[in-house]
């Protein structure tokens, strides 16, 4: 199997079977990673945008604290939910 699966298929289950038939999750995708922080931005605002989606991101991860992003064009719904992602990884550290 391979290491990555692209947007288009993750999330139809016609390019995921064409491309990975062999895959359990191909077509079927509610969690994206992305490679960097611009490509996870620009994706995240045009499908949260287009389709009306919740969307709780970025997260930052690999740090030594939690530490994550807010654009400045969120909603008070996004400050709410990072927060509450931000406390959740923060109890890790007690």
């Amino acid at each position: 199997m391979k290491d990555h699966i692209q947007y288009d298929a993750a999330v139809d289950s016609k390019v995921g079977l064409a491309k990975l038939p062999d895959s359990q999750v191909a077509g079927q995708a509610s969690v994206f990673i992305f490679p960097d922080l611009n490509t996870g931005n620009n994706t995240y605002k045009a499908v949260q945008r287009e389709t009306g989606a919740l969307a709780i991101g970025p997260m930052l991860q690999g740090l030594n604290k939690p530490v994550n992003d807010l654009s400045r064009g969120c909603t008070v719904e996004d400050i709410y939910n990072t927060v509450i992602i931000t406390a959740i990884q923060a109890q890790g550290l007690q």
